[in-house]
């Protein structure tokens, strides 16, 4: 455990914990991708314009869980919204992430 699991974490808990918080959850697929399902109340800002809505998304003062398809563009916004002063955490792929919720 040690090290390791200060590395990994436990994302669920973290998850959990950003939700006990108010966070809001970002979906950064495209807008089609959106359409065809996504986790109830979640907020569809494409990977593409986060970079536009940061001012936005800073005036929700929440944390915020993102999302994407696999995690991939999800673990990108993150880094951005990170690197902007916006408390975020990647919950991966939509799917997955409706079930820990």
């Amino acid at each position: 455990m040690g090290l390791f699991s200060f590395l990994t974490g436990n994302k669920t808990d973290k998850i959990k914990e950003f939700q006990t918080r108010g966070a809001i959850i970002i979906d950064v697929r495209t807008k089609a991708e959106f359409s065809q399902g996504c986790i109830s109340g979640s907020k569809n800002i494409p990977l593409q314009v986060i970079n536009t809505q940061i001012s936005t998304i800073k005036k929700l003062n929440k944390p915020v869980i993102v999302c994407c398809a696999s995690g991939m563009r999800s673990a990108s916004a993150a880094s951005i919204l990170n690197n902007n002063g916006i408390e975020t955490i990647n919950g991966g792929g939509w799917l997955s992430l409706r079930s820990k919720l």
